[in-house]
């Protein structure tokens, strides 16, 4: 086994494993990882066994300390169908071996979660239990089972009905600037902003059109909610979800989410995302209540210290 550092011209090479791989995601493609490169310090790495790739591992430095990836909602060693599990071991072996001979003194490491997993991909788990690994962060996501969904509470289906009633519509839209004037300012009221500019939402829309979607609400042409949706295949994510004042009254929100769920039934998983803060150590009760009111439950995603030093 032997690790090498990602250069620029194994982009290629990258993206085909990581679309023949059994978890790996469209945001792993350099494409992705490369729009905020002036962010982070990127220290990926390939992994080969007697000259053949066999693994990926996209990562990012910071001091002393490598972190697999801060600038992507998940992380995590991407694996082909046929890697086993003796394999990993000696995957994780080669990484930790590379990044102690630079003088790194830990790995912190993002799980991909199951829902993610074209294929099981857990080998990785076993690896940081076999490594001493900590848990140290877990978040809660609400997660629905489109095969067998649980309904909505009874006051989100009346709201879904009311919403209908009145005419209320859902559009997809490739343009992204109304939409992200109501984030922003539903955020700003939180002291926060999207992670992503318009401009670099659109870059990225552009670059993988049918992986990143935006759907509004709109009632006579007036925006009330939107949802930008992460398709992954299997599974369907939620990555931005805002309401206006006026779409809170009325539940434009759920009338989308109602809609998204029934279009995309033919998946495996429907991703409301995290309702969690302070590295796991707050649950926003309010907000994870109404994803359960829509039927998620709950699905962690956990993060590991490997000490190397």
């Amino acid at each position: 086994m032997k690790a090498i550092k990602f250069e620029k011209n194994k982009s290629e090479l990258w993206d085909q494993f990581i679309a023949k791989s059994k978890n790996g995601l469209f945001l792993f493609n350099r494409q992705y990882i490369d729009y905020h490169q002036d962010r982070f310090k990127d220290h990926s790495l390939m992994i080969y066994k007697n000259e053949k790739l066999i693994a990926l591992f996209p990562a990012n430095e910071k001091d002393e300390v490598i972190h697999s990836h801060e600038g992507l909602t998940f992380g995590g060693l991407i694996m082909p169908f046929n890697l086993s599990a003796q394999h990993a071991l000696l995957i994780f072996t080669a990484i930790i071996d590379y990044y102690k001979n630079l003088g790194f003194r830990e790995i912190r490491y993002k799980a991909i979660s199951f829902i993610f997993h074209k294929y099981p991909a857990q080998e990785d788990l076993y690896a940081l239990f076999r490594l001493d690994a900590i848990l140290y962060r877990r978040d809660i996501s609400s997660v629905i089972s489109l095969s067998d969904p649980i309904h909505f509470s009874e006051s989100k289906r009346q709201a879904v009905r009311k919403c209908a009633k009145a005419g209320m519509v859902v559009i997809e839209n490739n343009n992204f600037e109304d939409y992200w004037q109501l984030l922003e300012s539903v955020l700003s009221k939180f002291e926060t902003s999207p992670v992503h500019s318009l401009d670099e939402i659109h870059s990225l829309k552009q670059n993988f059109p049918e992986k990143i979607r935006l759907f509004e609400a709109r009632q006579s042409n007036v925006l009330l909610a939107g949802v930008v949706v992460y398709d992954y295949g299997n599974c369907v994510h939620t990555q931005y979800m805002a309401n206006s004042a006026e779409g809170r009254k009325t539940g434009a929100l759920d009338f989308i989410n109602a809609k998204l769920i029934s279009d995309f039934s033919d998946r495996k998983y429907f991703s409301f995302g995290i309702s969690t803060e302070q590295e796991g150590r707050y649950l926003n009760e309010g907000l994870i209540q109404q994803k359960e009111m829509m039927g998620g439950r709950a699905v962690v995603n956990d993060f590991y210290k490997i000490k190397i030093k």
